[in-house]
């Protein structure tokens, strides 16, 4: 891990397998309370040294970073498909996408600017005049999830550095070598070596002195509700960006197209094996229109490929552990003795859930209220737009929605009904460029990512006045 300026091995380590196929691939170094004082007391020199890099400096690094990326995104998808859950062409679609990440990261460095202040406003200030400008934080920590190991690490790294801070990261303990893989970029690029550190280890064991550090300013993280309520407790005083999840309702009303509404679900509830926080959960669907949808919808997810992540033919791989399979079947069965009933799959093999839609799940059961994170959708109908938005609103998430209408009074009504952060029109809710602000209300976390908001987080405006003498 890199800790402090420099490469470090441990004695204690931790495996990391191909949730796949259950082998060890690597171990990385079990990083403890003691390895992060040493990197926060690095960081208190990396702060100085980041906030001193120019404008210039900063993006030249983002933008040497990028070409890295670029020019290796099938070694980094190899990384990423091998430790983690997502298939080779998804891999590859998330290397390119870090690359755009810290390109974007680079162009707001250049933007980050303040504003002019009219102090004449107001009677007596004729001779003064002043403006703000944005300064760093200073150290941001950052926690990252296991579902895109790459370019979540990127949307809080990225940013960080584009606004001047020391950041020092995290990152999931099931996948940290993309992360590794990424520090090396960095540091090839030209980032100082004091500006950043990434420890390995478990969190419980690694993060408390960070949460609790009143040097660090911010904390940026991406995982579970439970996990970011303890953050936000022993947090104190500080900055907080959080993405916590979902339970993402997909409404199809009864002019949509059903066809493109069919596909849109099932690449939205099935992609990354439904381990992403935008991932299609709970469908509503009209009446008069669900034997139709229901048919489209079944007989396109029977045609998804499930096995051998690096097959260029599959579409879809395992859930990031076999503990986690049998959970997410757990509730399937729990519904099931509920009522449920189920249209599709409903069936695992060791660390791999089939593709699973249910039916007449009750609104008290864990795959209405909860987040599932794993390739699980729940079909529900609805009479009428009231019943329908009601419905979606009445769970504690709201990240994204998808709506399918071709009614435009329908779609703008939905985008300010819906209590989420983003309203997806015509596409599933699993739906994200990395320019856009993103982030969700209620448990779905607070504040939003996408770099240009990130930027804003990181940094504080402050006040300059000039009081103009008189000659």
């Amino acid at each position: 891990m890199f800790l402090a300026g420099e490469w470090k091995n441990k004695s204690q380590v931790i495996e990391v397998d191909d949730p796949g196929t259950g082998e060890i691939i690597a171990t990385v170094p079990k990083g403890t309370s003691e390895d992060m004082e040493e990197a926060l007391a690095m960081a208190i020199d990396g702060k100085k040294v980041a906030a001193n890099l120019t404008t210039k400096q900063r993006m030249d690094i983002l933008v040497n970073t990028a070409k890295l990326v670029d020019e290796n995104v099938e070694e980094a998808a190899q990384i990423i498909a091998t430790e983690g859950i997502k298939t080779i062409s998804e891999a590859r679609s998330e290397a390119s996408r870090a690359a755009e990440t810290l390109r974007l990261a680079a162009e707001e460095a250049r933007r980050l600017t303040g504003e002019t202040i009219n102090f004449d406003q107001v009677s007596g200030n004729a001779d003064r005049h002043g403006y703000t400008f944005r300064f760093p934080l200073g150290i941001i920590g950052a926690i990252t999830p296991f579902n895109d190991p790459l370019n979540l690490v990127v949307h809080k790294i990225a940013p960080a550095i584009a606004s001047g801070n020391a950041v020092i990261l995290k990152p999931a303990t099931q996948t940290p070598l993309s992360a590794l893989w990424l520090t090396e970029k960095f540091l090839e690029a030209g980032l100082p070596a004091k500006v950043m550190s990434t420890i390995t280890g478990r969190g419980s064991e690694v993060t408390p002195p960070m949460l609790e550090s009143r040097d660090v300013r911010m904390i940026t993280f991406t995982g579970g509700l439970e996990a970011g309520e303890k953050i936000a407790k022993s947090a104190g005083l500080k900055k907080l960006s959080m993405e916590l999840g979902s339970n993402s309702p997909f409404i199809v009303f009864k002019d949509a197209n059903l066809e493109k509404a069919a596909e849109a679900a099932v690449d939205g509830a099935y992609g990354a094996g439904g381990q992403n926080c935008l991932s299609v959960q709970r469908i509503f669907v009209h009446k008069d229109v669900e034997q139709s949808f229901t048919d489209k919808f079944i007989q396109k997810a029977k045609q998804l490929v499930t096995g051998d992540k690096k097959s260029e033919d599959t579409d879809m791989g395992p859930v990031i552990s076999e503990k986690e399979a049998k959970s997410i079947m757990t509730n399937i069965e729990n519904a099931k003795e509920q009522g449920a009933e189920v249209l599709l799959g409903g069936t695992h093999r060791d660390a791999f859930v089939s593709p699973t839609l249910l039916s007449n799940v009750p609104k008290s059961s864990t795959l209405y209220e909860d987040e599932i994170f794993g390739p699980v959708a729940t079909l529900h109908t609805f009479s009428d737009y009231d019943e329908a938005i009601r419905s979606a609103n009445e769970v504690n998430f709201g990240l994204q929605a998808g709506v399918f209408t071709n009614h435009l009074q329908t779609a703008h009504k939905a985008a300010y009904d819906l209590h989420v952060g983003g309203v997806i029109i015509n596409d599933s809710s699993d739906f994200r460029v990395d320019a856009m602000p993103f982030g969700g209300v209620k448990g779905s976390g607070i504040n939003r990512e996408g770099v240009h908001n990130a930027i804003m987080d990181m940094t504080e405006p402050r006040v300059v006045s000039f009081k103009i003498e008189s000659q």
